[in-house]
């Protein structure tokens, strides 16, 4: 499902929340920066990005399809519902069932009416501290989903929150943890809260590398160290979650080839190791997303 090399696990390529923010930079819609920026990250060694841009981020599957075709990069679309204040209102009056029929149609037929078929489902998320009840019925459904079709689920937290209790929620219906990522939880600044999650059996990622306005780098390099310490290097994933112009070169923002450019290294010389570096950014989303 992914193609040899480099693979970040958690992006968006269109994302459209301005609606809410009510400010465009949250609408991410520059093609032709777009298609540079990846074109750049396929001459680094990157061949997957898995979009998890999904209902109601104003997803665009045949859009994000050109910018694969035309970076060269396998770029993995997603099925599934965000959190709370994004939901559609299909998702109040839908039953879990019809939840899950959703998502499984697009998993095996195609997503809204295009050809193109979700391989993963996500990022479906929680609120603040809380999972509210819609929530609840996505998180359901998705794993009812994914007991059907084998395809794997990535979550959003939101600021690094409730990530436990997502897991213990995977656990009490039975979901396969070894198909499960918990995203945002670099976002914790909190190495004992994540280690608790990576326990249970789980995947997490470092999604927000870049975002120095939430964490300094510099503690997300000291909090991987301290989980390659403690073993757990085949269970992590590395990604930016890049969702705004700003964040793109063009407008001077870091752009999409940060975390080659900057972070790796950053890890490197705080004594991160280059296989633990080579196993999230290659081998890790290899087996995660490996249909078994």
């Amino acid at each position: 499902m992914l193609l040899d090399g480099i693979t970040y696990m958690h992006e968006h390529t269109t994302i459209d929340l301005s609606r809410l923010k009510n400010i465009d930079d949250t609408n991410l819609n520059c093609f032709d920066e777009t298609v540079s920026e990846y074109k750049k990250l396929y001459n680094k060694g990157v061949r997957n990005i898995v979009d998890v841009t999904n209902m109601d981020m104003r997803r665009n599957p045949e859009y994000v399809q050109k910018v694969a075709e035309l970076s060269g990069i396998n770029v993995v679309q997603a099925t599934g519902f965000y959190q709370d204040k994004f939901l559609p209102e299909f998702v109040t009056d839908a039953t879990i069932d019809e939840l899950t029929e959703f998502m499984v149609r697009e998993i095996e037929s195609g997503i809204a009416e295009t050809a193109i078929k979700a391989q993963i489902i996500g990022e479906i998320g929680t609120s603040k501290d809380v999972m509210t009840e819609r929530e609840r019925k996505v998180f359901a459904a998705s794993v009812i989903a994914q007991k059907q079709t084998g395809v794997p689920i990535t979550t959003h937290t939101t600021l690094g929150t409730y990530g436990h209790e997502q897991v213990a929620f995977f656990k009490e219906h039975n979901a396969n943890l070894e198909k499960i990522v918990i995203g945002h939880v670099d976002l914790t600044g909190d190495v004992d809260y994540i280690l608790q999650m990576l326990d249970q059996g789980v995947y997490v990622e470092f999604d927000t590398v870049g975002k120095e306005n939430y964490q300094p780098d510099l503690l997300r390099v000291q909090m991987l160290k301290e989980i390659e310490k403690r073993g757990y290097d085949d269970k992590v994933f590395l990604s930016m979650d890049i969702t705004r112009k700003s964040n793109l070169e063009y407008q001077g923002g870091i752009g999409y080839s940060y975390l080659l450019d900057k972070f790796v290294p950053l890890a490197l010389e705080n004594s991160v190791s280059e296989q633990f570096i080579q196993k999230m950014l290659r081998y890790n989303p290899q087996t995660f997303m490996s249909q078994e």
